[in-house]
């Protein structure tokens, strides 16, 4: 990895990641908001839900804490924060041999190994030297669908984050891993407006593998 994406792991890894696992805490209209977003992802599916699911980049499991209450699906995760890992088993949202250490670019899963692979507010943060190979990892474990739940940028673009420089980064996404990882077929996409959802106005993009 190149010094930036070093610099940005190590961030999250750090003191820095985990005051962010502290300012997002579950609370109810939280989950209610999660809840509905997954609701209309999963729909987009016509009936045939994941069997297994990989969030990379889960935190304290916003999202994990939505799908167990949506899906029978098999749920695992990937942090690099430790204090987040810790709350995903003391809060009950997985067991521990389904938390693992990690980041995108360097997946402990074998090719095909999950029905769902997905990031949600996570390739914000990826640093631009590092974002082709996080893509190509997650499609590369992904054995249907991937999915990408983040802010959107025509232009890509690098935003001072909390006065930290290096750490928040928009673009297309949708675009760039249809460049990136060439065969993926657009399912469908969406924009989560924060007025009628409650959500920071995300735009979600769901692929197929061929």
């Amino acid at each position: 990895m190149e010094q930036g994406t070093n610099r940005a792991l190590d961030a999250w890894q750090g003191a820095f990641g985990d005051e962010y696992t502290k300012r997002n805490a579950p609370l109810p209209e939280v989950l209610g908001a999660r809840l509905k977003m997954w609701a209309r992802i999963l729909s987009s599916l016509d009936g045939a839900p994941p069997d297994s699911v990989l969030e990379v980049g889960a935190n304290l499991g916003l999202n994990l804490r939505a799908l167990r209450l949506l899906t029978q699906a098999t749920l695992t995760a990937v942090e690099p924060n430790a204090s987040a890992r810790a709350r995903l088993v003391e809060d009950g949202v997985l067991p521990a041999g389904r938390v693992h250490d990690g980041f995108g670019a360097k997946l402990p899963f074998d090719d095909g190994s999950h029905d769902l692979v997905f990031t949600s507010g996570v390739l914000i943060h990826v640093p631009p030297a590092d974002l082709a190979a996080t893509c190509r990892e997650i499609v590369r474990v992904a054995r249907r669908c991937v999915l990408a739940v983040e802010y959107n940028s025509e232009q890509p673009v690098e935003l001072p984050y909390r006065n930290h420089e290096g750490l928040l980064f928009k673009r297309d996404f949708g675009q760039f891993y249809l460049d990136t990882c060439p065969g993926l077929r657009v399912r469908d996409y969406g924009f989560f407006w924060r007025p009628a959802t409650g959500l920071d106005n995300l735009t979600w993009w769901l692929f197929e593998k061929p």
